[in-house]
């Protein structure tokens, strides 16, 4: 389980990602790289880290589940994800 304090700075930076959106965009589209550099540092996309929705686990993350490999293994050997069955030959 991650800290609290860094699920709360990925969703920071998550919400002022999508602030300066639009001005990024427009800034890039005009080339003003000087006024790119003003911005926010965590107004960066790159800057996002993929976490686990339910733990905040950072690695091991699943992108179509949104969830560590972990929760994934365990909510599936439980049948909890719709059409995730475990493989049987």
């Amino acid at each position: 389980m991650a800290k609290e304090s860094m699920k709360a700075r990925e969703r920071k930076r998550e919400k002022l990602v999508a602030k300066y959106a639009k001005k990024r965009a427009e800034l890039k589209a005009a080339g003003d790289y000087e006024a790119l550099q003003k911005l926010p540092k965590n107004a960066s996309p790159v800057r996002l880290h993929n976490r686990c929705k339910l733990t905040g686990r950072p690695k091991g993350y699943m992108r179509q589940f949104g969830i560590s490999r972990i929760n994934f293994r365990e909510m599936a050997s439980n049948g909890l994800i719709p059409g995730v069955t475990k493989a049987s030959w």
